[in-house]
């Protein structure tokens, strides 16, 4: 089942970390967003494989959009 991770908040994207195809472990950084002169790192869930980044550097996401899928 495709686990997806959603934005918490409105930011920046200001890194990607991981890429599509890269297999991540529960608690890995996923990309890190910038609101308010703070970094925030958004972690993988589950263990799995990103099958989609929905986001790149220096999008802004609203809450609740896409960032990335985990299969």
């Amino acid at each position: 089942m495709a686990d997806e991770i959603r934005a918490e908040m409105v930011a920046n994207v200001w890194k990607v970390v991981a890429g599509v195809g890269d297999t991540v472990e529960d608690g890995d950084t996923l990309v890190i967003l910038e609101s308010m002169k703070m970094e925030i790192p958004v972690i993988a869930e589950s263990d799995g494989t990103v099958s989609r980044l929905a986001v790149n550097e220096g999008d802004v996401v609203q809450e609740g959009d896409l960032i990335a899928v985990i299969n």
